[in-house]
């Protein structure tokens, strides 16, 4: 007369199949992931060039030569330091590059480094005087 109630559960097949899911869709996503970050950081590396490279031809007019100095290149650009502390004895490493800066009265150098070749980047990129860039 009296009916013991049922306990519904999920059985291990049904668990593994989720499990065996959720992987199969993490294994595609992930690489996808990586590479759009990948993608961010060389864009975002090239444009860092540019401002940096712009900089440094308005100082070249103001100044009547490019700039020598961390000071005198952060009068025309605030971020100086963060991409260009090696003129001051420093490395830096910004989204995913490390940046480089070579100067002198007549022209200037400024290299992006991936910080993990193929994993932060995948292209080393350098501007030089008069604006262009050129991967290496």
């Amino acid at each position: 007369m009296f009916r013991a109630k049922e306990k519904r559960a999920f059985t291990l097949v049904e668990i593994m199949i989720v499990v065996g899911i959720i992987s199969l869709l993490a294994a595609v996503a992930i690489p996808n992931l990586i590479a759009a970050k990948r993608s961010a950081n060389e864009a975002a590396a090239k444009g860092n060039l540019r401002s940096l490279s712009s900089a440094a031809e308005t100082a070249s007019v103001s100044l009547g030569h490019y700039p020598l100095t961390l000071a005198e290149y952060q009068n025309f650009i605030a971020s100086a330091r963060d991409y260009c502390a090696d003129l001051a004895g420093a490395q830096t490493a910004l989204q995913g590059y490390n940046y480089s800066c070579t100067m002198d009265i007549t022209g200037y150098t400024i290299v992006a480094t991936p910080v993990t070749l193929g994993s932060s980047g995948n292209t080393t990129f350098t501007i030089t005087t008069g604006g262009v860039i050129s991967p290496l």
